[in-house]
């Protein structure tokens, strides 16, 4: 291989395209602006959308926040597209963790340090136990789900194709049919939801077809899917109202819900096929978008700081600037956030890791002598 194939294989694999990266900031912003809407008191039963929901101001609220369980749906197919042929290392786990555990213990400790709310000994605990559920809060169940990747992998390997859509439809009429249709239920967690958005994506990577690679189909089913969902919210908030329920995301309820898998799908679908070369400030700001989660939704004490003390979005309903105080502050918020990780990866991850670089040889060296005297005191054989 000549210098330049070789420099230019390099810049392939360090200078990724920007589509799938855009795609991470666009799922981003929809999981903002679900939180702006559903975190704030907007949506309670006493709130002002539901005394009147199909006035405009509750109507352009609830269709700005409908989306944010379809952006879980695609961070967790972007993973599952790209780590079905890698490997998880201790380093991509660290970080990841790490910076979970760096914003959960930073985060509470200035509202403690404020006094905005009071310490005590189990709300410490609580922060230092990164684990609490696997029903709910994304970062967590995420974290559970990323250490079952490598055995995941090992499943798919073993899979033929026709195992593997068996498979697939299996856990699709489970999770699917029983969480979309209102009078059916399944006991979902998030955990083992990933998973199936996993067998998913890897299915889309290990077995291509031409459709898949069909831009126009997947941009047409991606208007489709949001006309779909939109006219939901539209129809199930005038039910609920003849009803005296709320029930406006009724079929966008949960990330289990056909729409939203649909949605997820179609949209991760075209930005896999869309071509866009490499960009530093979509790169840049696509690498804080974990971050951005993990700072504005860190904790029940945020979302009341943020989205009911500091922006008041139920104070703002009733203004004719309505529309502009909810898009600013999604775009408020998502940039604020990703400049505060920005500060974070260059002042606190690259010089930590640079210590990781240097001393995990030796760590797991050691272990490996630690690891082996037990299992050869236990007689467990790695065959």
């Amino acid at each position: 291989m000549g210098e330049n194939a070789i420099k230019q294989q390099k810049a392939s694999t360090t200078l990724r395209d920007s589509n799938i990266e855009l795609y991470r900031i666009i799922s981003m912003f929809l999981i903002v602006a679900h939180h702006y809407v559903v975190n704030s008191g907007l949506t309670s039963l006493d709130g002002p959308i539901y005394a009147a929901p199909m006035s405009f101001s509750s109507q352009f609220l609830l269709l700005l926040g409908a989306w944010g369980k379809t952006g879980i749906n695609c961070f967790v197919l972007i993973t599952g597209y790209f780590m079905c042929t890698s490997q998880i290392t201790p380093k991509k786990f660290a970080k990841l963790f790490f910076e979970f555990m760096f914003y959960r213990i930073i985060i509470n400790s200035i509202f403690w340090i404020s006094g905005y709310v009071p310490f005590s000994l189990t709300a410490l605990v609580k922060v230092l136990i990164p684990f609490s559920a696997v029903s709910q809060n994304f970062t967590g169940t995420y974290l559970i789900f990323f250490f079952c990747i490598p055995f995941l992998n090992i499943l798919i390997r073993y899979l033929n194709e026709k195992q593997h859509i068996r498979l697939l439809l299996l856990l699709l009429f489970t999770y699917v049919l029983f969480g979309t249709i209102p009078f059916l239920s399944v006991t979902m967690n998030y955990v083992s939801w990933y998973v199936v958005l996993y067998f998913i994506s890897s299915y889309v990577r290990l077995y291509p077809k031409k459709l898949f690679d069909s831009k126009c189909f997947w941009g047409i089913m991606t208007l489709v899917s949001v006309a779909l969902a939109s006219i939901s919210v539209v129809a199930c908030s005038w039910l609920g109202m003849k009803q005296g329920k709320a029930m406006a995301y009724m079929l966008v309820t949960d990330s289990n819900t056909f729409l939203a898998v649909l949605l997820g799908l179609s949209s991760f679908m075209y930005f896999k096929n869309l071509r866009i070369k490499y960009s530093k400030v979509i790169n840049t700001f696509s690498a804080t978008t974990f971050g951005v989660l993990m700072i504005h939704a860190n904790s029940n004490t945020m979302r009341q700081w943020l989205w009911q003390d500091v922006l008041d979005n139920v104070g703002a309903y009733a203004s004719p600037w309505m529309p502009v105080h909810a898009m600013g502050s999604v775009i408020l918020v998502f940039v604020v956030c990703s400049l505060l990780d920005m500060v974070r990866i260059h002042f606190v991850e690259k010089p930590f890791f640079k210590l990781w670089d240097k001393y995990w040889p030796w760590i797991v060296e050691k272990y490996a002598v630690f690891e082996n005297r037990i299992c050869k005191r236990l007689g467990i054989s790695e065959d």
